[in-house]
């Protein structure tokens, strides 16, 4: 029986073969027993919700095939294991919870973290995960391994695609407000799309976004956009009385948000659609936790019950996701400003 257990997350990234190697090498100098587990990130556009659960079976077996390679006759103990499965993973906190969750049942010691693990989401999110797996008091360490040098073309289909993506995505948005037959909100529209598609595109899209696409995620959007006016058009109603009372009861509070959303353009979506509702303004939107500004209680307790947040989730992931607890009854809301703070 070996004294420690080492946890070694494992996703289709270019360094995965270097850190099985770094894993089995630490576990044969500690004796130690290793723990190679997939988490497989929730997508609604795929059955079943998950995204490529063979991949992960065919990735830990060749994990398994490298670490008896390197172990050249004596290797370690090893473990396999699929997380996720019959969870919702959405970014670095859920996975940081699920890890958890597997140390605490196997009694692992500390988790050896690939440099760029990317597990089917659209970007690496090491640095994102390290600072999740200090909040649940998870012991980490990232495998030394050389990483290979990127060389990218800062101009290319994929960026113009980007620029493509962004610029129509904010004229929808802006036009939502306007008037889309009025010639001056047409004109400062493109103007603003076009500032906002030059500063943001290369930071909303991780991927191109023709790999993002999907005809239900269309017929998703459709749907969304008369809710969101919906939300608009109450919000500013309760926005409305407010101003018309005699002492005008606002109650303005800074608030915190654990988005269960990925991070890119859903959480974009989901910014701008709070920023969108008078009595709302998302501040700092951050891997997922968006800081936003309330200005009354109503539009703070509509922010803590999710209600935009599970209609993104609709869009970008399917009615499954959108049938999750609510921020407000996962524990993901938090006061940091006003009275209360």
């Amino acid at each position: 029986m070996a004294d420690k257990r080492l946890l070694v997350p494992l996703s289709e990234s270019v360094t995965v073969r270097q850190t099985v190697g770094y894993a089995v090498r630490t576990a044969m100098s500690e004796s130690a027993e290793l723990h190679f587990v997939v988490a497989v990130p929730y997508d609604g556009d795929v059955p079943g919700g998950q995204r490529d659960v063979e991949g992960g079976r065919r990735l830990l077996e060749r994990a398994l095939a490298w670490a008896n390679e390197d172990a050249d006759g004596s290797c370690p103990p090893i473990e396999t294991a699929m997380l996720g499965r019959d969870e919702l993973l959405f970014g670095p906190r859920d996975y940081a919870q699920a890890f958890a969750a597997y140390a605490e049942d196997y009694d692992v010691d500390r988790v050896i973290l690939d440099p760029e693990f990317q597990p089917g989401v659209t970007a690496p999110m090491l640095q994102p995960l390290e600072r999740e797996l200090e909040a649940v008091s998870l012991e980490y360490e990232e495998a030394r391994v050389e990483r290979p040098a990127r060389h990218e073309r800062l101009v290319g289909t994929g960026s113009v695609d980007r620029y493509v993506a962004t610029f129509g995505i904010s004229l929808v948005f802006y036009l939502i407000l306007g008037d889309p037959t009025y010639w001056f909100d047409l004109v400062t529209g493109v103007i603003v799309a076009t500032i906002v598609s030059l500063t943001l595109a290369q930071v909303t899209f991780t991927v191109p976004p023709q790999k993002l696409q999907s005809p239900l995620r269309v017929i998703r959007f459709s749907l969304y956009v008369p809710y969101l006016v919906f939300e608009i058009v109450k919000a500013n109603l309760a926005i409305s009385l407010v101003i018309l009372h005699p002492r005008m009861p606002i109650d303005p509070k800074m608030t915190r948000v654990n988005a269960r959303v990925r991070s890119g353009l859903p959480l974009l979506a989901l910014a701008n659609s709070i920023t969108l509702t008078p009595g709302t303004l998302t501040v700092r939107a951050n891997d997922q936790r968006l800081v936003v500004h309330t200005l009354i209680a109503s539009a703070r307790e509509d922010l803590f019950e999710g209600s935009l947040e599970r209609a993104i989730r609709f869009v970008f992931y399917g009615r499954e996701a959108a049938a999750t607890a609510t921020p407000r009854e996962r524990g993901d809301t938090e006061i940091i400003g006003g009275e209360e703070s």
